[in-house]
């Protein structure tokens, strides 16, 4: 159960043009991530609008982008974002049900090459520790170039943001 009340999407006129335009951007779905947001329309907004940006306004490819979101999920435990890539975005993005599962403790697995290995110690590294070594930084520059490293850097922080917010407002999705 949240810990904060789930905004009705038809609460006000105002609210209800907020969750329109939600639902235009996320393919007719309103999260009940956003029902939270809603709390206050003008972040429900910004969050949106910067979400599609880091997610669908950068060069990244989609398995690159979803093996970071649920890498982030796996090491901040949380399980709304983890249920819900795995379970929409993961596949269409080309990442296997077994590569899935071996996020979880990827350097023990064998299903991952050395560009996607060196973007997830890139992805352990800001979120656990958020100093970057040199030498993880340096591994990520042999695969991706300057746009690219700045994109993925900003999808990590994004995702360490959105992770902890659903965390500490114990936000579970609707379905998955």
């Amino acid at each position: 159960m949240a810990r904060v009340t789930l905004i009705d999407e038809h609460a006000t006129p105002d609210i209800a043009a907020l969750v329109a335009k939600i639902r235009g951007a996320r393919g007719g779905q309103l999260h009940v991530f956003y029902r939270a947001l809603l709390h206050t329309p003008g972040l429900a907004s910004a969050w949106i609008d910067f979400n599609n940006a880091v997610r669908f306004q950068t060069g990244l490819d989609d398995r690159v982008r979803e093996l970071v979101i649920m890498r982030v999920a796996t090491l901040t435990g949380c399980a709304y974002v983890w249920r819900v890539h795995q379970a929409q975005y993961a596949g269409p993005a080309g990442v296997t049900p077994h590569q899935v599962e071996a996020l979880r403790d990827w350097r023990k697995s064998d299903v991952f090459g050395a560009r996607e290995r060196a973007l997830l110690a890139y992805v352990d590294a800001m979120t656990q520790d958020v100093a970057v070594p040199d030498a993880v930084f340096d591994g990520l520059c042999e695969y991706f170039n300057e746009r690219t490293t700045v994109e993925l850097t900003v999808l990590i922080a994004a995702y360490n943001m959105h992770t902890r917010v659903l965390k500490a407002l114990d936000i579970q999705p609707d379905r998955a």
